[in-house]
């Protein structure tokens, strides 16, 4: 067992260019638990705004040791004593009259609890950690939240419950939609990374776990160590519900679920075009459904972890943050006259992971997302493989692949424009629409779901496929979406449904059949995305059983969730006068 719980906050106004204040108690109002927290303030102001941070990596984990490959590459500018991981230096911040708090989530770090990222009760507690912030005598009262992925994530959550003080947020690159977003895509299992995730980043970290200081991965817990089975009481194991539960109203899931529309509190949401499998729908989708005022996306490139540490972008978070929690509004953000939406344009063969090179991306903004002169133009997907502007005329006939593709042997079949003849964007939302079925192998099981795979991808006029950058410094091609096909039930009176974005609710009672032999109209949603298609390129559309290129750890491979018994066979796509399969692309006008 522990010991009981300690108090020994250590402060140190002298050794670094801020005051730090380490392993601070931050009382939880609603039980007797407690989260603690480092505090960084500076020197020369008494009255600070407060950035705040509560998350699962260890406030005492210094970034080099975390990921020391990354931390090599981040703008110097943004390297100090206490660098960590994902969040705001506070080297840096505090240079610049902002008092930084970062907190170790519950059940992680040195804060005692239950280990259940993501949760409700995780989030209740990053309330009351937002709220002592405000509150303290050297807080001005005014407290933003700015940090990347998870640090991310948590703030649409939280902002939607409206702490007292909390002024503004900066979700970069951070899903809002725990399930669509992270965990089923389509309603299939998004498996590989949450265990990545979990096994590397999360554990490692579990408030008792033995060893830390050995690993250098943080000091170890100041209680004391907690047993294998101490440890595994206090923990919900991410990788172990996600897979037990599949639906949306399954208390699991309905726990996370809050309303967007109550967040008030003015943002800017930082969306990455090559986040194409974890955060970018939800910062896209986060931003149209928020209820503030004022609210703002960007689009920007690069990997996941540098780009917000870059110098235009720090100056452009700086911006806004001193707008809404100095009063220093210099871009007229807090009026409502700073651009409502800024796009970044992916325009020709610029490589991948190479930050330099997609500085040639040029930027427009817009006063509205999706952007209002869009028109959805439709491609018809061709028995002969092609993708074409003019519905086809085709007997019955269908286009076979085999189910249970995987990443290592794809199962696919690709559609492809004609070469464009002049140069057209595509900003916005995709959704395909295609008739599906499957038969049985002979002798083998009879299935009953289908998953599909779709994959936008861009060929250059030179005949080359383009390669983004993506969250780990990875090749992506422009898009994807998924679905399986017995969760394919739309709700149309949804208040979100769009004909460009389709809403699922993704309830138990939403579960149709699918027979072999049957013919099934289905939507599939695929993310946001942009290219600027030069004269002489090509799209593709890609119709695929199993994760394909792109997809890195972030695969689909459940062996239980995508099981022979459910799914083995061949997957026909079906055309004829009664079956229209199109791709719906968001096509931009010039202004």
């Amino acid at each position: 067992m522990p010991n009981p719980i300690q108090d020994i906050t250590r402060v140190d106004a002298t050794s670094f260019p801020y005051i730090y204040e380490e392993n601070v108690t931050i009382p939880l109002k609603d039980n007797a638990g407690l989260i603690r927290c480092n505090v960084y303030r500076p020197k020369d102001v008494e009255n600070s705004p407060v950035l705040v941070t509560y998350g699962p990596y260890g406030k005492d984990i210094h970034y080099k040791d975390f990921h020391s490959k990354s931390y090599s590459e981040v703008n110097p500018e943004h390297h100090s004593d206490h660098s960590a991981w994902e969040t705001p230096d506070p080297g840096f911040w505090t240079k610049h009259g902002y008092a930084v708090v970062r907190a170790d989530e519950r059940g992680l770090g040195q804060s005692p609890g239950v280990l259940d990222t993501m949760s409700r009760g995780t989030s209740e507690a990053f309330v009351d950690v937002v709220e002592w912030a405000a509150e303290q005598p050297w807080s001005s009262g005014k407290v933003g939240l700015l940090g990347i992925s998870y640090y991310a994530g948590s703030q649409w959550r939280v902002a939607a419950r409206q702490p007292k003080g909390l002024a503004c947020i900066i979700p970069w690159e951070g899903m809002s939609d725990y399930y669509r977003d992270r965990c089923r895509h389509g309603g299939i299992l998004s498996n590989k990374f949450i265990k990545f995730w979990w096994d590397r980043q999360v554990i490692t970290n579990q408030y008792g776990r033995p060893g830390r200081a050995a690993r250098n991965w943080g000091p170890d817990t100041i209680e004391g160590d907690l047993s294998e089975e101490e440890l595994l009481a206090n923990r919900n194991d991410q990788t172990i519900d996600n897979a037990t539960h599949k639906f949306r109203d399954e208390p699991y899931y309905a726990s996370k679920e809050y309303n967007m529309e109550d967040i008030k509190v003015p943002l800017l949401s930082v969306a990455n075009w090559g986040g194409i499998l974890l955060h970018l729908r939800g910062n896209v989708v986060g931003y149209m459904n928020a209820g503030s005022e004022y609210k703002y996306l960007r689009f920007i490139t690069g990997r996941h972890d540098l780009p917000f540490y870059y110098h235009e972008e720090v100056e452009l978070q700086r911006s806004f943050l001193d707008a809404f929690l100095k009063g220093e509004d210099r871009e007229g953000w807090s009026t409502g006259q700073a651009p409502k939406v800024d796009v970044l344009l992916r325009k020709g063969n610029v490589g991948f992971d190479n930050a330099e090179a997609e500085r040639a991306y040029t930027r427009r903004t817009e006063n509205e997302w999706p952007i209002a002169r869009t028109q959805y133009t439709k491609f018809f997907l061709t028995p002969d493989l092609q993708l074409q502007t003019q519905s086809p005329e085709s007997k019955l006939v269908k286009v076979d692949y085999r189910a249970l593709g995987t990443l290592e042997s794809p199962q696919l079949v690709q559609f492809s424009t004609p070469a464009f003849e002049q140069e057209t964007e595509i900003t916005g939302h995709i959704v395909a629409h295609l008739n599906v079925s499957v038969s049985p192998d002979k002798g083998g099981p009879l299935p009953s779901d289908i998953d599909l795979f779709l994959t936008l991808r861009y060929i250059s006029p030179t005949g080359e496929e383009v390669y983004y950058t993506g969250t780990a410094g990875d090749p992506v091609p422009l898009a994807k979406g998924w679905l399986r096909v017995s969760m394919r039930k739309v709700n149309e009176k949804h208040l979100r449904h769009r004909e460009y974005l389709p809403h699922r609710d993704y309830f138990s009672t939403d579960v149709l059949p699918v027979m072999p032999g049957e013919v099934y109209p289905v939507d599939v949603e695929i993310w946001p995305s942009n290219v600027v298609v030069e004269k002489g390129g090509k799209i593709v559309l890609e119709v695929a059983s199993g994760d394909t290129q792109g997809s890195g750890i972030f695969q689909h491979n459940d062996p239980n969730d995508r099981s022979p018994e459910k799914l083995q066979g061949t997957n026909h796509i079906h055309f004829g006068p009664a079956y229209e399969n199109y791709v719906t692309l968001p096509v931009i006008p010039g202004k």
